[in-house]
């Protein structure tokens, strides 16, 4: 069984920095396509940004050039860094990720293919 668990929500004020962690297994990390999705209340969840088996990465235009994801596969872990927080990034955060495989992955940030997904980690900025 797939196990994804995020770690590092918390409240900031605007402007602040957080960092999210998603552990997982070594196979996934490595194999599958994985991205951060958040939702708040009262509103579609949305693709912040995803990465690759290749390597590759995606953001949404939102969070371009404040957001960061990336990867250690030595400690089995997905990051989000997140720069320069509003108000409107307050949500539930999720790690996702596809089924693993041997062909290649590129990021993507839409939600179809993303069959494993964390509980989720509370993200909250205030002004």
């Amino acid at each position: 069984q797939v196990q994804l668990v995020e770690s590092g929500g918390g409240s900031v004020q605007t402007g602040g920095s957080l960092g999210l962690s998603c552990r997982t297994s070594a196979y996934i990390l490595s194999s599958a396509c994985m991205g951060w999705f958040r939702q708040a209340p009262g509103k579609e969840r949305e693709g912040v940004a995803g990465i690759g088996n290749d390597g590759t990465t995606a953001y949404s235009d939102s969070n371009e050039g404040r957001f960061t994801i990336s990867r250690d596969n030595a400690k089995n872990t997905l990051y989000l860094q997140m720069n320069s927080l509003k108000p409107e990034d307050t949500a539930m955060y999720y790690c996702a990720a596809h089924r693993p495989s041997f062909s290649r992955c590129s990021a993507t940030l839409y939600m179809e293919g993303y069959n494993y997904w964390g509980q989720g980690t509370q993200v909250t900025v205030s002004s």
